[in-house]
């Protein structure tokens, strides 16, 4: 009996050896290829991006060649298959027999990166997240003594893509909690602790600086029902762009001919930057512009006409984006719209309701608001903005609006982009 209960503890500690090992794996791979994506595209986008301000026809030809590069990459490398998106790994955990094939690594980095360089309004952390998934999966699948940890080391890899793309290993755990598995196991808390530690070592050993530059300092108490406002009006606006994008899929996406596709895609993309060059790619750099000195911009009719575009147009070209074969998701464009629908909604406030707020405090808020509500994880959010501008000052009304709008949101629409499908199928 005495030997039974040793062999079994051997064999435990065996496999939990095993675990620790695989995991740490899996975080560096992961963490390097979400550095790596993020530093292609930032460096590549700014290029192209740079071209079309110096020569605008540009815009006409970067985002069809992109995405006619992406159909052909499909077609002829990447075995004819589609990328679903976030979908795929849910089909994955959901099913012990349904796995992610390793050809999705490259297909969704390489798609995701020509996708955004040359112009596509999405973003690279969905590729990021799917990818990492499939370093997580091919891993799994490596030795039988992992068969049990199959949504364990899948969410390992996403875990640690997020961390390093956002400095936020607590949002890296957080989003594979709110996300993906929705449940937490002792094998679960061993593989992501290790994950989000590994890839925010490396993140921290090659001095990567915040995304954005942003020095907060301080809110208000009366700005809290303005506060509550943002948070409704985000939450409408995720629903905006939910329903935009599953209009372009469940619609348009009738249409077969991947040539009508790609065409009708490149021209709305084409046409709706030629007046806003603002949505070009992930739009950070446009995040950033404004992100200079908020707090002085005082509205005018050619601003206003601006703002609003940017927010009403950005859901309709991401989906466009998606629709004809770009790589990517919600995560890039709720950050967009909530900096610029923050920023609106504040100046609106200060300039007809005398409100004096801080216009910069709105921005950073808008933009969790509109992430929480969009993928319906607050928490993430939260901790992922807040890793962003690498601040905790607005902590508790950036939680106390996530929360607001994602229940907002919930109200008009209870399904997200990433939740739609499987709502579906139940």
């Amino acid at each position: 009996m005495h030997t039974i209960s040793q062999i079994k503890k051997n064999i435990t500690f065996i496999k939990l050896r095993k675990l620790i090992i695989v995991s740490i794996l899996i975080s560096f791979l992961s963490a390097f290829l979400g550095i790596s994506l993020k530093k292609l595209t930032e460096h590549y986008e700014e290029i192209f991006f740079n071209q079309t301000t110096l020569h605008p026809v540009f815009i006409f030809i970067f985002p069809v060649f992109g995405l006619s590069v992406i159909y052909f990459l499909r077609q002829y490398v990447f075995n004819k298959k589609e990328n679903k998106g976030i979908n795929e790994i849910f089909a994955s955990t959901s099913s012990k027999t349904k796995n992610l094939p390793s050809f999705k690594i490259p297909s969704h980095y390489i798609n995701g990166l020509l996708t955004v360089i040359f112009g596509g309004s999405t973003g690279i952390e969905v590729s990021t997240v799917v990818a990492t998934a499939t370093i997580g999966s091919v891993a799994q699948r490596k030795q039988n003594v992992f068969k049990d940890y199959k949504t364990e080391l899948i969410c390992a890899g996403i875990a640690a893509g997020i961390t390093a793309l956002f400095n936020s290993p607590i949002a890296g755990l957080f989003f594979v909690l709110e996300v993906i598995s929705r449940k937490v196991t002792r094998a679960f808390i061993i593989s992501n602790l290790i994950a989000v530690i590994v890839a925010f070592g490396l993140v921290y050993l090659i001095d990567e600086e915040p995304l954005f530059n942003v020095h907060i300092t301080t809110w208000h108490t009366s700005a809290i029902p303005y506060f509550i406002i943002l948070g409704i009006i985000a939450g409408i606006n995720s629903v905006y762009l939910t329903r935009c994008v599953l209009f372009f899929k469940n619609n348009l996406g009738k249409i077969k001919s991947h040539y009508y596709r790609i065409f009708i895609g490149s021209a709305l993309l084409s046409s709706s930057l030629f007046f806003f060059p603002e949505l070009y790619g992930e739009g950070y750099h446009a995040i950033k512009m404004i992100f200079t000195n908020p707090n002085e911009i005082k509205i005018t009719s050619g601003l206003l006409v601006t703002f609003i575009g940017i927010i009403i147009l950005k859901p309709v070209v991401t989906s466009a984006t998606l629709f004809s074969g770009g790589d990517g998701g919600v995560f890039a464009p709720s950050l967009f719209i909530g900096a610029f629908l923050g920023l609106l909604v504040a100046l609106i406030f200060n300039t007809f309701f005398d409100a004096n707020v801080i216009p910069l405090n709105f921005m950073v808020i808008g933009m969790a608001a509109m992430l929480s509500a969009s993928i319906h994880a607050p928490f993430t959010a939260l901790f992922l903005i807040c890793g962003l501008i690498n601040d905790y000052t607005l902590f508790l009304p950036i939680l106390f609006v996530c929360l607001i709008s994602k229940y907002t949101a919930q109200a008009i629409y209870p399904y997200s982009v990433y939740s739609y499908a499987t709502g579906i199928i139940k």
